[in-house]
């Protein structure tokens, strides 16, 4: 076991610890900062697989800017902050939800993979990725940004205070 391996097993250790205290948490602003332990465990994760690209958008798409929207959006509504009665829900549904989604994932990759080593591509490089993103996902790409701007827009507006 090599020390790639023993960084991926703690870092997926800690994602997964913290998830589990996301969904388990009765505050709702804690559990947003546990959300933020996940996704900056799970861009470690992708930076000892060496793809350094995708971990930095993993730390300012997620980390940066959905916690962080996630978190304005609770202060913003005056929501309780503190421990919430209503968010006390029997777990079982959920446990039920949650291992019946693991073991469909689990019988499709045991299906898909049928245990066989898969190959790795040839390393990419950022000429190739953006010659793929602004030749063939230009469109999506600006779909996206309109509906992020519309999404700000939305936000102003409704954090104006009524006159």
């Amino acid at each position: 076991m090599t020390s790639a391996d023993i960084l991926l097993l703690a870092l997926g250790a800690v994602a997964i610890g913290a998830a589990f205290r996301v969904v388990r948490t009765s505050h709702l602003v804690r559990a947003g900062l546990w959300l933020v332990v996940t996704l900056g465990a799970v861009a470690g994760v992708y930076l000892v697989l060496a793809a350094e690209l995708v971990a930095w958008v993993q730390v300012l798409l997620y980390v940066g800017a959905v916690v962080v929207l996630l978190l304005f959006a609770v202060m913003l509504t005056r929501a309780p902050i503190g421990a919430s009665a209503d968010l006390d829900r029997p777990g079982w549904a959920g446990a039920l939800v949650g291992g019946g989604a693991a073991l469909g994932l689990g019988a499709l990759f045991v299906d898909g993979y049928r245990w066989q080593k898969v190959g790795l591509p040839a390393p990419g490089t950022a000429e190739a990725l953006g010659a793929q993103l602004f030749q063939h996902w230009v469109l999506p790409f600006e779909v996206l940004s309109v509906l992020l701007l519309a999404a700000l827009v939305g936000a102003i507006v409704v954090s104006r205070p009524e006159t």
